[in-house]
This record gives structure tokens, sequence and C-alpha cells, in this order.
């Protein structure tokens, strides 16, 4: 009778592993190191030989190279992939303005709202559950789209100048529709007038 086949590994497989962090600028989580046959002691035995800690289920390969997304990647990875770069993070990796974001901003499900969890230093989580319409890739983390991305600075109350050369950007580059630019800046443009009248 033949030997029924299964899908787990029988050991580490380096090739998968690096295969999962080489599309994360270096970076691989606990889980994922697992499903390339690697468990925590292990991690833990490799030490900074061939992989880092970085915090909490994070690891980085050692001799990666270095990429500019790295901190998002992590902030990503914490997410648990679940988070989308967005508000003026995503404005100012799209170079659609000159922002400049006092912390990242990342957009988690809706459903995360009720979690009970510690926000690392220097993220502000917004909660909303994007359509895939909304959502786009920068390097190795996903962005919000241009036009997601301005709504959401709009509705955040982002320096007004800022949103201007933001929708001016966009346009130019062909990143959002005329219908679009004229209704951001009548948003724009309410919003104003509403913080005139106050």
């Amino acid at each position: 009778m033949p030997k029924a086949t299964t899908t787990q590994r029988q050991g580490p497989d380096w090739d998968a592993l690096f295969e999962i962090a080489q599309a994360q600028a270096g970076y691989f989580t606990t889980r994922q190191a697992a499903s390339a046959g690697y468990s925590p002691q292990l991690l833990t035995y490799l030490g900074n030989k061939k992989v880092a800690r970085v915090r909490r289920g994070i690891y980085r390969l050692v001799h990666f190279p270095a990429s500019d997304q790295e901190g998002l990647v992590v902030l990503w990875l914490w997410s648990q992939q679940a988070g989308v770069f967005s508000h003026e993070t995503a404005l100012a990796l799209y170079d659609l303005s000159d922002v400049l974001p006092g912390k990242d901003h990342l957009t988690v499900p809706a459903g995360w709202r009720k979690r009970r969890f510690r926000i690392p230093a220097g993220l502000m989580l917004h909660f909303a559950d994007l359509d895939q319409a909304d959502r786009a890739s920068f390097s190795a983390v996903p962005v919000t789209a241009p036009l997601r991305t301005l709504e959401d600075c709009i509705e955040t109350h982002v320096a007004p100048n800022l949103l201007r050369q933001g929708i001016s950007q966009a346009r130019r580059r062909g990143l959002i529709a005329a219908t679009d630019q004229d209704r951001l800046e009548a948003e724009l443009e309410s919003q104003r007038s509403e913080a005139v009248s106050r």
C-alpha cells in the first residue's frame, strides 16, 4: 500500500524563507517562518548570524539590502498584513505634496476598533473597510489609491494648501479624473467655508 503524502515540510527551507522575506524588504513574521519550517526556537538559535529580531514576532534577514520603506514594512507586518498605509503617509509616498507626516498613518479593518492592543510608537491608526478599488501598492507595502488618499486627507483636515497641491499633482499625473478633481476641490472649499462661518 503506497504511503500517503503530506504537505508538511520535512525541515527548514532557507530558500522558501528568503522568497517570503524578499517580497517584504527582507522582513518576515514568526508565522511566515513556520510555513518555511522555522520554529521560534530555531530563529532564536540563528541569532544575529542570519536573522535579527526586530520586534515581537517580526524578523529581518541580516544581509538583505536596506530599503527606504523598511519602517513601513515592519508596521504592516505588525498589522498582520491587514493594514493599508493611508492619509498623509500615502500622500507622501505618492509624492503628491510637500507633506511631512509626523506619524505613519495606517488604515486597518473597522472590526479592529474593538481590539485591545499596543499601538507602536509613531503610528496613527484609522479604522475602515477598504474596497479593492481603494487599494494600491507602493514598493513592498499596500497603500490607499490616490483618490481615496485625497478623500481621507480632506476628511481629516490636512492643511488646505497641501491638499490643493496634492489634488493638482494627482490630476496632472493622471492619477485622478477631472471630475474627481472638481469634486475634491468643491469639498475642500466647502470645508473652508464651514470653518470661516464658525
